[in-house]
């Protein structure tokens, strides 16, 4: 009930970035009910214009570019999602036990993460992705490694302005230990910049991963990813065929969507009113 009542006090902007999310994320769970054929089907020539059988038309390989498209949604939404909460999860904890530890704790994860970030991140998981592979898990790992280390970052410098507040000294006092006081002193009081974080770096870890798809070093066919299917059909606009563009969009409709939600987000957690 609460979050209905906030959402009817929340602006336009709001509800449309979080009809766009649902609507992709709903494509993504009811992909074999929606989809008119298989993933990897071929159903017609290549590059067909939209039709009534093809509602967005056929792909380089003349398989159906809406059966295509909506499967690219679960996987790569799917792999996008995990990838962030794995990086949250690594990042996060090592930068509130960075802050909350110091001395060569600290030291020892900073400089770790200044090493790892002195390297182009496209270019250090495309050295990466080509010596271990491509599977899903290792893209899934790398990502969220580079990832990890801006999360890192964030999270260590909200950390140390909580940990010298008032009564996480108290806590100290108590007797609580460096666990306890991650858990319940600066885990809350560190959500909302998180948070928003988290879907900044969900539209990071999209766009990324569909780079590395267009690279070819991403999700690998014939899995359905948007990125892969922007790169296998860009000769198309030498024809003067459009089929490229329609997964691209559908990455800038997800990526804006997402944004749409963080602005709101990022509003309600500075506390200002409109």
């Amino acid at each position: 009930m609460a979050f209905f009542k906030l959402l009817r006090s929340s602006p336009l902007s709001a509800r449309i970035g979080l009809a766009i999310v649902l609507i992709n994320i709903a494509a993504a769970i009811l992909a074999p009910v929606i989809s008119p054929y298989g993933e990897t089907e071929i159903v017609g020539d290549v590059w067909v214009s939209p039709s009534p059988d093809h509602y967005l038309g056929t792909d380089h390989l003349g398989r159906d570019l809406f059966t295509r498209l909506v499967y690219g949604a679960r996987n790569t939404i799917a792999i996008a999602f995990v990838t962030t909460v794995l990086s949250f999860m690594v990042g996060a904890l090592c930068g509130f036990f960075a802050a909350t530890l110091g001395g060569w704790t600290d030291l020892s994860l900073s400089r770790g993460v200044d090493i790892i970030m002195a390297f182009p991140t496209l270019i250090f998981a495309l050295m990466v992705l080509s010596v271990v592979g491509t599977s899903i898990t290792s893209l899934i790992i790398v990502i969220a490694l580079l990832d990890s280390t801006r999360v890192f970052r964030l999270s260590r410098a909200v950390a140390m302005d909580i940990e010298i507040m008032e009564f996480v000294e108290a806590a100290r006092l108590r007797g609580e230990g460096t666990w306890w006081l991650m858990r319940h002193e600066i885990l809350p009081n560190a959500m909302p910049p998180l948070v928003a974080e988290f879907g900044l770096r969900f539209c990071f870890v999209f766009l990324f991963i569909a780079a590395l798809s267009f690279l070819g070093l991403g999700i690998q066919p014939p899995t359905a990813d948007w990125g892969s299917m922007v790169m296998e059909n860009a000769g198309a606009i030498t024809f003067g065929i459009f089929t490229p563009l329609v997964p691209a969009g559908a990455i800038a409709f997800l990526t804006v969507g997402v944004n749409l939600i963080v602005d709101w987000f990022l509003h309600l957690a500075s506390g200002l009113e409109d």
